[in-house]
Order: structure tokens, then sequence, then C-alpha cells
């Protein structure tokens, strides 16, 4: 019981597999592999002096996949990954989850909506979220007093 009032996300985490399990897996994919996990895509997030610099990995994505969206300091990067189809096709191992995704992120600091920029590359998808003004480091001039 101290268990849960500490951690009572756990609980919800619980119940959440308890449900998928009762419902028959409705929030996996179509092979039963889910794209649905907290920590799906996996990303590095880090910043420069006046850049946020966040990088995705997303094998197999185009960017007509691939959706980025910024409202104040939340970053969505969503996707679909369509399951492989066609006719005579039978699977000796299937990992690779399909479906949609959703990662969201809390940015550190209020970003530049106009200038931010998305690239796709070898899988890797890297969003570049140029600082707002109010959230770049500013230089005080210290002045003694007399």
């Amino acid at each position: 019981m101290l268990a849960e009032r500490m951690f009572p996300l756990a609980t919800f985490e619980e119940m959440r597999r308890e449900m998928d399990r009762l419902f028959g897996g409705l929030t996996r994919g179509a092979n039963g592999r889910s794209l649905r996990a907290r920590n799906f895509p996996p990303v590095n997030v880090w910043e420069t002096g006046e850049t946020l610099f966040v990088e995705a990995e997303v094998p197999g994505f185009t960017m007509q996949d691939l959706e980025v969206e910024v409202v104040g300091t939340e970053l969505c990067v969503r996707g679909t990954r369509k399951p492989l189809e066609g006719e005579n096709l039978a699977f000796h191992r299937q990992e690779r989850g399909s479906g949609e995704f959703a990662r969201f992120l809390t940015l550190p600091n209020e970003v530049n909506a106009e200038k931010i920029e998305a690239v796709l590359k070898n899988g890797v998808l890297t969003i570049s979220l140029p600082k707002a003004e109010a959230a770049k480091a500013r230089k005080i001039t210290v002045k003694t007093g007399s």
C-alpha cells in the first residue's frame, strides 16, 4: 500500500496492462507489436547557447509519415508506420511495430516557432528549435555604486 501512495503512476501502468490483457491488446498494432510505448521513438535533447536540438530515431519512416508540432514548451512528434501487406504473405518473424505513435516532450525553454527546422537523414529526425529571445541568456553589465 505504501508503494502505491509513493508511486501512483506504477498503479496506472499496472491497470493499463491489465486492461490491455482483458481487451485483447487493443492498444497494440495489427501484428501485436505497438509503437505506442512511452519511449518511442527514443530521443536525445540538448542545447547550445541559442538553439535546442531534439534527435529522434525513426528508421524506416519518411517525412510524409511524420508530423512535428510545437505549442509553447510542448513538442510532439507523431508518426504512422503501415503494416506490411500483400497476397500470400507469411511472416516467419515480425518484430517491427506498426501503427501510430505520438511522443510528447516538455522543452526546457520557449522556442521561436517560426524558425523551427526538421531534417530526416539516415533514419534520424533532427529538430532544431531556436530559443525565443526571452529564453536566451543575457550578459548583464555590473556597475559600481558611487
